[in-house]
């Protein structure tokens, strides 16, 4: 039997914004899939932009769900064509339906992630975290046995994930951060929705200085 791993797709592709004109634009993203199995069963931990690639990485393994951290277009954009390809059921807080609809449509997930919601994989143990803040129904997966948490676009090398949308709360995340992260061991590897990783140690000493800018 194979050790359980993780793995890192980089996907690229488009985000809707809009800029001050008021018309949106398309501008370019990178977003981070990760996978967390061994060489016989998986799960997939956000589901961005190229299904093709995301399957192409599973290659043969049994996909035992695609996990959300939340429903913004770009980590959910490719879930039901990959959903489709994997034969995988797509997990998403109930709190992001909303926001996952501006992407789907009436193609809903097909089961509601809750806090403390655990999943098993190759014999490990992923864990539910409700992180609300950056949408409402953001949540990250702590896997222990891994020293990794998966920390969508709650927690970056730097500080927390944007609150600029009206359904946003700074002082929310920021909550998140301290109570449902911050209290994970240190040396936890905070395994990021974008960009490089970073530890909770590394992000631990300016919790303060984030609460001070505001952001």
């Amino acid at each position: 039997m194979s050790e359980p791993r993780i793995e890192r797709v980089v996907t690229r592709g488009t985000l809707p914004i809009e800029p001050a004109s008021g018309r949106f634009e398309e501008i370019p993203i990178e977003n981070n899939v990760w996978i967390v199995g061994d060489d016989e069963q998986v799960v997939v931990i956000d589901a961005s932009h190229d299904a093709a690639a995301i399957e192409q990485a599973v290659g043969d393994r049994e996909t035992l769900g695609i996990l959300l951290t939340h429903g913004h277009n770009d980590h959910v954009n490719a879930a039901v064509e990959l959903a489709s390809r994997l034969d995988a059921l797509i997990h998403l807080h109930p709190d992001d339906l909303t926001i996952w609809r501006d992407t789907h449509g009436d193609a809903v997930p097909d089961i509601e992630l809750a806090h403390g919601a655990s999943f098993w994989v190759a014999g490990v143990d992923l864990t539910t975290l409700h992180t609300p803040g950056h949408t409402p129904g953001s949540v990250c997966f702590a896997a222990p046995s891994l020293g990794a948490v998966f920390s969508g676009d709650t927690l970056f090398q730097g500080g927390p994930g944007a609150t600029r949308w009206e359904y946003s709360s700074f002082p929310q995340i920021i909550d998140s951060i301290r109570t449902q992260l911050f209290t994970l061991p240190g040396d936890t590897a905070a395994l990021t929705g974008h960009g490089e990783q970073t530890t909770i140690a590394a992000e631990q000493p300016d919790l303060d200085a984030w609460i001070a800018r505001g952001w």
